[in-house]
C-alpha cells in the first residue's frame, strides 16, 4: 500500500556531515540514522534510503544500511536505487531490494523500456517509482526533449501507465519543477508522485505543495533536514522541522 501524502525523510547518510554529537562515535553513522528515524517517526509518511550513500563505504556501509532499515520497522521504506537493466538483471535487482532488504518501493530508470521494469512490478504489494522529471540540472539534457509536441517526461508517464500493474507505478517529479508539476498533476490527478529536491537542491517548498494540489505524493527532504543543525540539539531541531514540514504538506488535504 502506498504511503499517505506527506513527508518522506531521506536517510542519505554521509560520515563527513554527521552532526557534532555523532562524528567522533564509533557507532555514529548507525546511531545518527536510527535517532533520525526516532525523531521523525511521528511525522514521516515514509523513509527513502539512497543506497549509494551506504554502498560507498563498502561492507561497513552495507551493514549500516541493513541496521538502519531494520530500525525503520514497519514504516514504509523506499529504496532509492534507480535500477533498470535487461530482464534477468532487473529480476536480480528486485530480489535484492524486495526479498533481502525488504523495501516497500524502489526507484527505477525507464530508459531500457518495459521489460527492464517488469520484474519489479512482478513482486506483489510493492511500489515502483519511475524516473520522469528529476530535480537535477542535467534533466534538461533528455527529459525535456519535445517529441511530436509532447515532452519526453510526459511520454514516459503515459507509456508506463499502459504497462501491467500500472496501479503500482508512481513517478519521480522534482520539486525544482513546480510549473511542470502543476500541469502533470492536473493531467494525472490520482497517480502517486515522489517529489524530491526540497531544501538543499533548491526545490520550492510552498510552490511544490501548491502545485501538487491534493494529489497523492510524498515530498522528500534529505540534506536540508539531516545536516542543517550541527549542534548537540540537532535531534530536537530535526523533530521540530519534520513536524513543520508534515503540517505544511498536509495543510491542503
Amino acid at each position: 500500500m502506498i504511503p499517505a501524502t506527506g513527508l518522506c525523510v531521506g536517510l542519505d547518510l554521509e560520515k563527513a556531515k554527521l552532526p557534532a554529537p555523532y562524528c567522533d562515535r564509533p557507532d555514529g553513522f548507525v546511531a545518527f540514522g536510527c535517532d533520525v528515524i526516532d525523531a521523525t517517526r511521528h511525522a514521516a509518511s515514509c523513509y527513502k534510503m539512497n543506497l549509494a550513500f551506504y554502498e560507498q563505504y563498502g561492507k561497513e556501509g552495507l551493514n549500516a544500511m541493513y541496521a538502519i532499515r531494520a530500525h525503520c520497522g514497519s514504516s514504509y521504506v523506499v529504496a532509492d536505487a534507480k535500477r533498470g537493466d535487461i530482464g534477468n538483471t532487473s529480476a536480480a535487482y528486485a530480489r535484492a531490494i524486495f526479498d533481502d532488504l525488504h523495501a516497500d518501493a524502489i526507484t527505477v530508470s525507464p530508459y531500457m523500456g518495459s521489460d527492464s521494469v517488469a520484474p519489479f512490478l512482478e513482486v506483489a504489494e510493492r511500489m515502483v517509482y519511475v524516473l520522469a522529471l528529476t530535480s537535477n540540472p542535467g534533466s534538461e539534457d533528455f527529459q525535456r526533449l519535445n517529441i511530436d509536441g509532447i515532452p519526453l517526461y510526459e511520454r514516459v508517464i503515459r507509456t508506463a501507465l499502459s504497462w501491467p500493474r500500472s496501479a503500482d507505478i508512481g513517478f519521480v517529479i522534482g520539486a525544482t519543477n513546480p510549473g511542470e508539476l502543476s500541469i502533470l498533476r492536473s493531467q494525472f490527478p490520482d497517480v502517486p508522485f515522489l517529489i524530491p529536491g526540497l531544501g538543499s537542491q533548491g526545490g520550492d517548498e510552498q510552490g511544490s505543495i501548491v502545485a501538487n494540489a491534493n494529489g497523492p505524493a510524498v515530498f522528500n527532504v534529505s540534506r536540508g533536514l539531516l545536516y542543517t543543525n550541527q549542534t548537540d540539539s540537532c535531534m530536537e531541531w530535526i523533530h521540530a522541522e519534520a513536524t513543520r514540514l508534515q503540517a505544511a504538506i498536509t495543510s491542503r488535504l
